[in-house]
């Protein structure tokens, strides 16, 4: 098996593996370690051909094998890159691949709105995640910004293209999951956009599952449009006995009122088991599901914090203004 080294942690992974997955492999392996898994934006297990679009992934490779001891000259997408036995990976330890990423991430955001207070998706969305770890505190870019209007690509699904990082998540996901994908990238370069053939709907029983590979706030479900912030609500999990699928999901509650229906997700927030277009969009009772418990959110959001890191906060507002004033400690048990 090749062994490979990732921020100085080894492990021993099978033949064929990427780097991404080995450095998840090694968060499994103690949660301690998580720290080494690139971020990944396109990439989706389940999802075939994905990954390599985004560039958010990338790492430094600083010996190729054992048997081949030269360093890759550029960064690499870990997503797309397999594993060579003695190969040594640097993802958080070198400071000219923190830029690049830091580059990577304010081209994703050059176009993307900052409507991160309306949006559905904040607080569980990856591209604020990322920024807010990898992004700068201002934008460099002035020119007239890429903008298209909202469209409904279905009576269940709101469409909102300037959001969109052409990550191809909900592209795959159609694709593979669904008898005939109606909806797909059009045009090319800086005008490339999702969009359905000839102004068709996307109408099958999977449909919604393009809303949970979403990483931004692209796809939402029209259900839940300005319901509430995900933060207020109470995810649990819950099943159902469903012919056309798991039925296993997440019901997020606000009060006694399920407000919306999702697939679990695992530590990586990727769909363990797609769900349903009935189960996610028309049980919205309580008795239409057997409880079994609190979600426990993995992920370092908002959802399970309640807050970003006011230490973070600090340092970039510091860095904006050097002579702003400290912030001071909030008790956030007496909101």
């Amino acid at each position: 098996m090749p062994k490979v080294t990732i921020d100085n942690i080894e492990i021993d992974v099978p033949e064929g593996t990427t780097i991404l997955q080995a450095a998840r492999m090694i968060g499994e392996r103690n949660k301690a370690d998580r720290y080494v898994v690139p971020p990944a934006m396109c990439y989706y297990t389940d999802l075939k051909t994905s990954g390599g679009y985004c560039r958010t992934c990338i790492v430094k490779v600083t010996k190729g094998s054992d048997k081949d001891p030269r360093p890759i000259p550029k960064p690499v997408a870990s997503c797309r890159t397999a594993v060579m036995d003695g190969m040594v990976v640097a993802n958080t330890t070198d400071e000219d691949l923190i830029a690049s990423r830091n580059a990577v991430v304010e081209f994703l955001l050059i176009n993307h709105p900052l409507d991160c207070p309306i949006c559905d998706q904040a607080g569980e969305c990856h591209l604020q995640d990322l920024s807010y770890e990898n992004g700068k505190e201002s934008c460099r870019y002035q020119f007239e910004r890429r903008t298209f209007d909202l469209i409904d690509i279905g009576d269940k699904i709101k469409l909102h293209m300037t959001r969109c990082i052409l990550c191809y998540r909900c592209v795959k996901v159609a694709d593979q999951l669904t008898d005939g994908r109606v909806h797909g990238v059009i045009n090319r370069g800086d005008v490339a956009e999702i969009s359905t053939y000839i102004s068709n709907v996307v109408d099958n029983d999977f449909s919604g599952n393009m809303i949970d590979v979403c990483p931004v706030g692209a796809l939402t479900d029209r259900t839940f449009r300005f319901a509430s912030r995900v933060w207020f609500t109470k995810p649990m999990d819950a099943h159902r006995d469903c012919d056309k699928c798991s039925g296993k999901v997440v019901v997020w509650y606000k009060g006694e009122e399920i407000l919306r229906v999702t697939g679990r997700k695992d530590q990586w927030g990727e769909v363990e088991e797609f769900i349903c277009n009935t189960c996610r969009f028309e049980k919205k009772k309580t008795s239409d599901w057997v409880i079994e418990g609190p979600r426990k959110i993995d992920r370092h959001s908002v959802i399970s914090q309640g807050h970003y890191d006011r230490k973070n906060q600090q340092k970039l507002l510091s860095s904006a203004a050097p002579d702003a004033p400290a912030i001071e400690p909030f008790d956030f048990n007496k909101r």
